[in-house]
């Protein structure tokens, strides 16, 4: 029976029906598959590596946007050269900086009339006087740093509260700053050292108690803030000769994994390349604004903690500090790093936040209590988290999807509160992540998670993982539990090093491991055995030689951050547990 080609090509209703929905679905893979949110090429060679090494080393590596033969990123714009600069006369628009809602030639006067009140009334010396910095996070923190660095008068901070007797009988300061609550303190550990022959001076931020007040001995001076504040109004400005970006005008104490206290001399040049190694960490579609509200969980008694303020005043951003990194309390509490601190900030009249400088145990808390809430949703979550990590896979990530809508959206509502839509970049420091958080973190955060490794001697994050990298480098043979999450390349005014290479493996293709060395213009200057006395518990820092606590830096100005380190074949690093 003979068949025509009209006889082949009849259709009916179904095939039609068919046909139509066949091709609905081919057009719905192909548009609605996620793209990936940068080129898979770009993420390939992340790190520009030097072509010889020495035997035992690795080759030198460094940002593959800053390049071997391109110089540092010294600052965030060409006219910020000190950290008065910071402070942007051409930003008109208030910002809240805690519970402070000020401009920037607002906080400028006020700089000015308490860097001209404590030199009038506490008889300060530029280039002589020092004076200890005993404050939690709060306004007048950065007013007295930057008007001490003005006047160069050189602050020092603690990273912990413990740190202070050791730093007070080693180093005595021409006066020191605190709040009213932990003047009693205070006083004691001076009347306990047997120091009431030594003048002190003591700043007073809040109104201490008349029975406070009335402790206080015949040489213990004692100004409360204000009034130094209002002395600098009512009289001329006194202007210092500017400082050097070179010029020392802190050092942050710091004890190491050892206990053995610590100090870092942080220059102007420091911080300035910290806050453009921070500013760099952003790709170009999703820079820093002055509409986004930064919420940091570092002291700003560290290094890494006063570069993310000085971020915040450079780019005229809102900022607070999470509670539980309160260094000095009237009470015993240990804060914990939980999701209620990281909520604590709220309690600030910020708006909602849109950057977070968080630590892993807060990263690791966000995720367990969304993860928790999503799953409420039983059978909704399981396509949600099959989705989503699909598309993570793909290399996109976003809050805008179907599955956000309708399952991640309310659970992190109900964990974060109001400010859960505004979040849009995670940035993990002081600690590292599991491998195994890192994906679902950005599943149940649904924006991208900047993974960094941070160091008490180095300004701003030394490496850094790419914003838009969501590549999972989780291997069947290793415990995701047991292992971290890459680190990224070095930041972009970091050069690195591996020291104890396996020369052999290396030369058969293995991937480079080894203890990480690095320099740079955020790499502070450890304080040398001549300033730190081995009886009140320091160590000399500046013999050369590998230490313990990883501290130690050579002629060249390699600093060894004891880390034990892998450098991946995309250039990306990754610590070895």
């Amino acid at each position: 029976m003979a068949f025509s080609i009209s006889d082949l090509l009849v259709t009916d209703d179904l095939t039609i029906l068919l046909g139509l929905i066949a091709g609905t679905v081919f057009l719905l893979r192909t548009f609605y598959r996620p793209q990936p949110l940068v080129h898979p090429i770009l993420l390939g060679r992340q790190s520009e590596v030097a072509k010889v090494r020495n035997p035992g080393e690795s080759a030198v590596y460094r940002n593959y946007g800053t390049g071997l033969m391109n110089r540092f990123p010294l600052r965030p714009h060409k006219d910020v050269h000190v950290l008065s600069d910071l402070v942007r006369s051409d930003l008109e628009a208030p910002r809240t900086l805690w519970s402070t809602k000020i401009t920037n030639a607002a906080l400028q006067d006020r700089v000015a009339s308490f860097g001209t009140g404590l030199l009038r009334l506490a008889n300060l010396q530029t280039q002589e006087s020092n004076v200890l910095l005993l404050l939690n996070d709060c306004i007048e923190f950065l007013i007295a740093d930057l008007a001490l660095s003005s006047h160069s008068i050189p602050s020092m901070t603690l990273a912990a509260s413990n740190l202070l007797s050791p730093v007070l009988d080693t180093h005595p300061p021409s006066a020191i700053i605190t709040h009213a609550e932990f003047l009693p303190t205070l006083l004691e550990l001076i009347y306990d050292a047997g120091e009431e022959g030594r003048h002190h001076t003591i700043v007073v931020v809040g109104e201490p108690s008349s029975r406070v007040m009335a402790s206080v001995a015949s040489k213990v001076k004692v100004l409360l803030w204000t009034d130094v504040e209002r002395e600098g109004f009512k009289v001329p400005k006194i202007m210092s000769p500017l400082p050097k970006p070179s010029d020392v005008f802190s050092v942050s104490f710091f004890a190491d994994s050892d206990g053995h206290v610590q100090g870092t001399q942080i220059t102007h040049t420091n911080i300035t390349a910290g806050v453009a190694a921070i500013h760099a960490l952003f790709p170009v579609s999703a820079l820093l604004s002055s509409l986004d509200t930064i919420v940091s969980s570092h002291s700003l008694g560290g290094t890494y903690g006063r570069a993310i303020a000085y971020v915040a005043i450079f780019e005229g951003t809102s900022f607070a500090t999470t509670e539980s990194f309160k260094l000095f309390r009237a009470d015993e509490v240990t804060g914990k790093q939980d999701v209620a601190d990281v909520l604590s900030a709220q309690l600030h009249t910020i708006p909602s936040a849109t950057i977070l400088f968080l630590k892993p145990a807060h990263v690791d808390a966000l995720v367990d209590a969304i993860l928790r809430e999503a799953k409420k949703s039983l059978v909704l979550n399981a396509f949600a988290w099959r989705h989503k990590n699909a598309s993570i896979s793909e290399g996109f990530v976003s809050k805008d999807t179907l599955w956000d809508r309708l399952v991640y959206d309310a659970a992190r509502a109900n964990v974060i509160g109001e400010g859960a839509g505004t979040v849009r970049t995670v940035i993990v420091g002081e600690g590292l992540l599991s491998a195994n958080v890192l994906t679902p973190a950005r599943v149940a955060l649904s924006c991208p998670i900047i993974h960094t490794l941070t160091h008490p001697t180095v300004a701003g994050p030394a490496f850094a993982l790419h914003a838009l990298d969501l590549q999972d480098f989780s291997t069947a043979e290793e415990d995701p539990t047991k292992s971290f999450a890459p680190v990224g390349p070095p930041t972009v005014s970091i050069e690195a090093k591996l020291l104890g290479v396996d020369d052999s493996a290396v030369e058969d293709g293995a991937d480079p491991t080894g203890i990480l060395v690095v320099r740079g213009p955020p790499v502070t200057k450890q304080l040398s055995g001549e300033d730190l006395e081995s009886s009140s518990g320091y160590v000399n820092v500046r013999t050369g030689e590998s230490t313990s606590s990883g501290n130690a830096d050579d002629d060249d100005g390699w600093v060894n951050l004891g880390f034990k380190i892998r450098v991946l074949t995309n250039g990306s690093f990754r610590v070895v547990a």
